[in-house]
């Protein structure tokens, strides 16, 4: 603990001498001309620092100012990042040059306690693997059916039943995000492990499940950890066990188990049922159990995927049922498009051919998530010295970051008013006045769901999940917001809105 003080209090005594220098004294290294002001040895310590509250904002004037959208960051005891909202960058490293640019074992670090080696976390055979078994599963009838049977029951029986209660209730709010991220996460856990953790039952009493608390806290931690200045901070307190990595271990020893638990109880029921000539179960652990995987995979692999499941979808619908708070015309042509497909038929919402034909709706969840992407920025580290399409040389080892979040407020890529909501950006043939197609917008110049080997598996699911979500309680009721506040955008392993979205719900 005493060199960590020392540590500090050399960086302060630094950052004052630094800052006491005249400015025409000041040496400025930047990345082709552009990039935060640096020093020696310390990098852009300074302007990090000074900008640490703003960052996503602060990385994104910078790469609007650069004349190819690219930048440089070199920070004291950490590698160089090199962080673009260039599309033509982000197709080289996502998809021309994939086997340059893995996670590397910087990333793998930070979430290795975690993720282990399960697919998001991982490169290489362990991930092509992984894929290969995830793919097969994604792409499968048996799997969407599934997913859109868990939602039904969950948003019919209980989510559409708690609204009910409090709608009209002036004195009563609602913390959208909290539910929606706890129906994510009973269906994303239904879906996984064949599970369900009643999270939503529990929202009245204001508490979660033990399992619920643990992946937050986990998932925050290591959020933190990719964010720290230096990496020798948490790496020391992961050492001596103390502070928020000693809650980190905890928290990731009662995952470990209460998935343990679950491997183990599934192992049984299945034994018993093929026995007995039992059913066929349809969650991803009886068909990962049924394929012989070894009990770590299966355990890593599935807390990867409820992670991911989780987390961003409830993040994206989120902000949408804000923007439709500020834009009242937008939210009409949704309720619109509802009237021709579903008409007052709520059974046609669980069908996927009328789930497919709310395009106006889908448009609005791409142009949220265009704002607000569930993953601001992504990072992979290059394995040998090389060249982006822009020019840019990047060296082996550096940190190469293709940031969503920018690129979805970069002019040259979505014109003068991208800081409008406009789903119509997003249209691309209209016939009798309803929408025909949506454009096919370059997945590296919209990657939040990643593109190119690596693209998200889950990304037609997710759609699924939001589109019927969405339109299940949009139909019935106007969400507003208690507050005339601007919520804030927090980009942790995927973003969430700080303080979460309160909100009084009315009948329609």
């Amino acid at each position: 603990m005493f060199g960590i003080f020392v540590s500090v209090l050399f960086l302060c005594l630094l950052f004052c001498f630094l800052n006491s220098i005249p400015r025409k004294f000041r040496k400025s290294h930047k990345f082709l001309g552009h990039g935060p002001t640096s020093y020696p040895m310390i990098g852009c310590m300074i302007s990090f620092y000074k900008n640490r509250h703003r960052l996503l904002d602060w990385y994104t004037d910078l790469l609007s100012c650069a004349p190819t959208q690219t930048i440089s960051v070199s920070r004291l005891g950490a590698r160089r990042v090199i962080v673009t909202a260039n599309p033509k960058n982000v197709e080289y490293i996502l998809k021309k040059n994939f086997h340059n640019f893995p996670k590397g074992k910087p990333f793998q670090e930070i979430l290795d306690d975690f993720l282990g080696n399960g697919i998001f976390n991982v490169d290489g055979d362990l991930w092509y693997n992984q894929r290969k078994l995830a793919s097969q599963e994604f792409s499968a009838k048996s799997l969407r059916d599934y997913v859109v049977n868990s939602l039904k029951e969950k948003v019919d029986k209980k989510l559409l039943p708690l609204l009910e209660s409090v709608a009209n209730d002036t004195k009563k709010t609602l913390d959208m995000q909290d539910l929606l991220r706890r129906v994510t996460f009973d269906v994303v856990c239904k879906v996984s492990l064949g599970y369900d953790p009643c999270s939503l039952d529990h929202y009245f009493l204001q508490d979660s499940s033990p399992l619920v608390e643990a992946f937050d806290m986990a998932s925050e931690i290591c959020a933190r950890r990719g964010a720290a200045p230096m990496s020798a901070l948490w790496k020391v307190k992961k050492f001596f066990g103390v502070g928020s990595e000693k809650r980190l271990k905890e928290a990731i020893v009662r995952i470990h188990i209460f998935v343990e638990d679950i491997i183990h109880d599934k192992k049984k029921k299945l034994s018993e049922s093929r026995g007995g000539g039992g059913g066929d179960e349809q969650d991803l652990l009886s068909k990962m159990i049924s394929g012989g995987n070894e009990e770590d995979f299966t355990r890593d692999t599935l807390i990867s995927f409820i992670m991911a499941g989780r987390d961003t979808t409830s993040a994206a619908m989120t902000w949408l049922f804000f923007l439709f708070s500020c834009h009242s015309d937008v939210e009409q042509e949704v309720l619109k498009e509802l009237g021709f497909v579903v008409d007052n038929d709520n059974e046609k919402l669980s069908q996927y051919e009328n789930l497919k034909e709310l395009r106006f709706l889908k448009a609005c969840i791409c142009e949220s998530m265009r704002m607000y992407p569930p993953v601001a920025w992504d990072s992979k580290h290059a394995i040998a010295d090389d060249v982006l399409p822009d020019g840019v040389a990047v060296r082996a080892g550096d940190r190469v970051t293709y940031f969503p979040y920018g690129m979805g407020r970069m002019e040259n890529l979505w014109g003068k008013d991208r800081f409008n909501f406009k789903p119509e950006r997003w249209i691309s043939e209209m016939e009798h006045g309803r929408i025909k197609a949506l454009k096919n917008v370059c997945p590296y110049k919209f990657p939040v769901f990643q593109a190119g080997p690596r693209v998200c598996l889950g990304k037609e699911l997710a759609f699924i999940q939001m589109k019927y979500i969405v339109a299940s309680l949009l139909k019935p009721f106007k969400f507003r917001p208690a507050s005339s506040d601007r919520p804030v955008f927090v980009p942790l392993l995927t973003a969430h809105m700080a303080g979460g979205l309160k909100v009084f719900v009315q009948k329609r």
